[in-house]
């Protein structure tokens, strides 16, 4: 992990904040300044920033935040704006948000002092649903476009006017239902995979129609239920015993690819060397 992005996951400062700090001279590497925003923190670095030792915590906390409309899931805005860290007690400033909802979106947000649950979980394959309401009766192209899936060469309409991502592919939703329609609107739940940038909003975009409410109930079995807006919850045991059984899972799943690349280059150059030697016979 950068050197910026380990200070930020791991104090109160955010990622702009430890660029500016090593900028200055405040963050040593073993003992010794240390200016290079771009290196990799290494197992056994001795980090510090204004003397003070950055320590990971070697134990795993997961909350549930009921993220309200209106905040951004950044550290720091450069406009002023109210984030989650201004709402959430102080304890929780140092924690890393799975994913994000953007400003105008609301509901269940998970929050860990762990950069590899974070990281696992943003990039998993785990549901998240979600309750919204598009103003516009939901069409036929709309319902087979979440049934097969879709993409973009332009998916820009309901993205961020300042992204500078311009395609989009939209996996088959996993499950969607009509929860309640009228003549100008229809209210959805609908159940994805995956978590691109303003993904639902740019899906309906394309659709020409524009997502009035958003809010994420469920993310991989963790449901939001009646947490107050603005509230936090620690997980639960089930919960932690669960998580623990998924990355466990991600691990010995990636300990079996790698064993299985390195079986196929071993495959590889024996062929290599098999057909070499052929050629000298």
């Amino acid at each position: 992990m950068r050197l910026n992005k380990y200070i930020s996951h791991h104090t109160k400062y955010s990622r702009r904040d430890a660029d500016r700090l090593i900028e200055e001279g405040e963050v040593t590497l073993n003992r010794k300044v240390f200016k290079d925003f771009a290196y990799d923190v290494q197992e056994g670095d001795h980090i510090a920033v204004k003397g003070r030792p950055v320590k990971p915590s070697t134990e795993l906390t997961v909350i549930v935040y009921n993220k309200p409309k209106g905040v951004l899931v950044t550290k720091k805005d450069d406009r002023g704006r109210a984030t989650i860290y201004h709402k959430l007690p102080g304890k929780f400033r140092h924690f890393v948000p799975v994913g994000r909802l953007d400003y105008a979106s609301e509901g269940l947000l998970i929050l860990t002092d762990s950069v590899e649950v974070a990281t696992a979980l943003m990039e998993s394959d785990l549901e998240r649903t979600y309750n919204i309401k598009i103003d516009k009766p939901l069409t036929q192209e709309m319902a087979t476009a979440m049934k097969e899936g879709l993409v973009l060469d332009d998916a820009r309409a309901g993205g961020h006017e300042k992204s500078k991502i311009y395609s989009m592919s939209f996996a088959p939703f996993s499950h969607f239902e009509i929860r309640a329609e009228g003549k100008s609107f229809t209210k959805l739940r609908v159940t994805i995979t995956e978590g691109k940038n303003r993904e639902l909003r740019r899906f309906f975009g394309y659709f020409d129609a524009k997502v009035l409410d958003l809010k994420r109930v469920a993310y991989g079995g963790i449901e939001l239920n009646n947490l107050p807006t603005n509230k936090t919850r620690f997980f639960t045991r089930r919960e932690y015993d669960d998580l623990h059984k998924f990355i466990k899972q991600l691990k010995a799943e990636k300990k079996a690819e790698e064993k299985n690349r390195a079986n196929a280059l071993k495959q590889e150059e024996a062929a290599h060397k098999e057909k070499k030697y052929k050629k000298k016979d």
